[in-house]
């Protein structure tokens, strides 16, 4: 596909290129823009507010104490182990400050996960949360990890409520396990022992890796995403120019729910909001719902970033449905496929449409985007400024508009490859620069995408495709289901059968009703044949259905 096609289709709020090379490194960006908004709130996290002349001076502490105080040199792979506390930003920032590579690490990953990551990337230090302590105490041993900062949630608070949050973690909730890490620091201290040093500068190209993004891992071994300064830099260009119409500078207030240890949310919270100058409202664990709406009491957001089954969650909840959602006039969607029902409630509780977006982790992570002033339901959009896309067959043959296929895309913001997997890199990125995705999309004439769904989790019933993106929307349109997984199910005479897992609002509902519900909306071949009713489903730690898992459980228990 020309990238013309789209140029054309562009509303006039999106501008049809956008300058990627203004800067030459994600630390120029920093540097210039929290002196420039020195005094504006930055991230706010449990009532503390940290302003960007504070993340300035604290991550230019951390990068003194990494320089001065420890074995580590520019290149070296540093594991960040944070959710979203404030010390998450001043840790990533002040190590790319001091030249070295940020590694970004799920807190809620096992040990054999961790253990994975931290010698597949050859990190040689480890920021880590007490919370999961006893986990690193175990891994560290195992692996090249030489320097390890250990932080509790409250230690950017003042001394009164810092002592409060963690002595209760610790003691009345039991959150925090007892271990013991050798040579362990606190980043506490570090932090007081970088202030008022000096830091040496480091260099760095818009070819230099910045970040090892490591992929989900729901399917084989989890590899990292070589994710330059380049790469982010040109995301943060190309999603500040889709919404540059409604995004203020200096005025906007954030809620941002999701870890910032993704790209999804590092891009849009600690780039995009970073060089616009707007304060972000870090929720810890969004999955505590009732703590999260206290919060959302206590400020008036303007926008929000999030994922479909959230939007569900606090949809859900009388004391969210009644806030005052006048300001807020940006939503977001990226991670997983919304549905029409989760959409239509969104915007029936709080009056802002929901603008679906499309990336991977490979890609920076945003590929395409829903113009907030020209939503289209059901679809993830146009491709952002300076990208290119285009559908292929199984062969590799390039298709035509409104016909299916695996969609690739080709930009700037385009991973450099996956580290130390170059098989892994050649078989994802062709030789002239085109991204294979793994997932099925159509492109409309209107220059609209839309994903049909990932390749491996098509199911093929008597030789007919089923997305189970499709399965899934008419489920949850149904009332009383709250959400649902669709697999395919080895079946005797049809290759494949359908199966959905639901969770239901109400215990009177049967399977019976879900399938006749189904056969209304779907063609024969594409009805579910099994419903099997779950209290909860199993998720990524951002909400992401696993249907993976539900496959394998599925195959142990009723093997073949």
């Amino acid at each position: 596909m020309d990238i013309q096609f789209f140029q054309d289709r562009y509303p006039p709020s999106i501008p049809k290129t956008v300058d990627v090379n203004q800067y030459s490194s994600v630390v120029e960006i920093f540097n210039k823009f929290v002196q420039k908004y020195a005094e504006r709130p930055a991230f706010t996290c449990l009532g503390q507010t940290m302003t960007y002349a504070e993340l300035n001076a604290q991550s230019a502490a951390f990068a003194a104490y990494l320089q001065n105080e420890t074995s580590l040199v520019a290149g070296d792979r540093i594991a960040v182990q944070l959710p979203n506390v404030l010390q998450y930003p001043i840790v990533v920032f002040g190590a790319m400050r001091a030249g070295m590579i940020v590694v970004n690490t799920n807190p809620l990953y096992t040990e054999r996960e961790m253990e994975h990551q931290f010698n597949d990337s050859g990190a040689k230090a480890l920021v880590v949360l007490a919370n999961m302590g006893d986990k690193a105490a175990n891994v560290v041993p195992k692996t090249g990890i030489k320097h390890v900062f250990v932080t509790q949630v409250g230690d950017m608070h003042g001394t009164v409520k810092r002592l409060l949050i963690n002595t209760v973690l610790k003691h009345v909730k039991k959150e925090v396990p007892e271990f013991s890490i050798a040579g362990a620091v606190s980043l506490r201290q570090a932090l007081n022992h970088g202030t008022g040093k000096q830091y040496t500068p480091v260099a760095a190209t818009a070819e230099d890796v910045a970040v090892l993004q490591y992929t989900g891992g729901t399917t084989g071994v989890a590899k990292g995403a070589m994710l330059t300064h380049g790469n982010l830099m040109a995301n943060m260009m190309q999603s500040h120019g889709v919404f540059n119409h409604v995004i203020d500078e200096a005025n906007e207030v954030l809620i941002c729910p999701l870890p910032l240890y993704h790209i999804y949310a590092f891009t849009v919270h600690c780039m995009v909001l970073l060089e616009t100058g707007n304060h972000n409202i870090l929720i810890p664990n969004p999955r505590d719902i009732p703590g999260f709406i206290k919060t959302l009491q206590k400020v008036e957001f303007t926008g929000f970033v999030g994922l479909n089954t959230l939007f569900v969650a606090l949809c859900a909840q009388q004391d969210f449905r009644a806030l005052n959602f006048s300001k807020l006039k940006l939503t977001v969607s990226g991670g997983m496929a919304l549905t029409k029902a989760a959409f239509d409630e969104w915007r029936n509780v709080t009056g802002c449409d929901v603008a679906e977006g499309y990336g991977m982790t490979e890609t920076s992570p945003v590929v395409s985007f829903n113009p907030s002033d020209n939503i289209k339901q059901g679809s993830i959009g146009m491709p952002v400024p300076n990208t290119n896309c285009k559908v292929i067959d199984d062969d590799g043959n390039d298709l035509p508009l409104g016909e299916a296929g695996e969609l690739c895309v080709k930009g700037p913001q385009v991973m450099k490859g996956y580290w130390q997997r170059p098989e892994a890199t050649a078989e994802t990125i062709t030789k002239d620069g085109w991204l294979k995705t793994g997932d099925v999309a159509v492109i409309g004439d209107d220059g609209y995408m839309k994903i049909v769904d990932r390749k491996k989790d098509m199911i093929i019933v008597s030789g007919f495709n089923v997305y189970p993106n499709e399965v899934e929307d008419i489920i949850v349109s149904h009332p009383d289901i709250i959400e649902a997984a669709a697999i395919g199910i080895p079946d005797v005479k049809s290759s494949e059968a359908v199966k959905v897992f639901a969770v239901r609002s109400d215990p009177s509902l049967t399977e019976k009703d879900v399938i006749d519900y189904a056969r209304q909306n779907l063609t024969g071949y594409k009805v579910p044949r099994y419903i099997e009713f779950r209290d909860d489903l199993p998720k990524t730690n951002v909400g992401k259905i696993l249907r993976r898992e539900l496959r394998d459980e599925e195959l142990k228990n009723h093997p073949q």
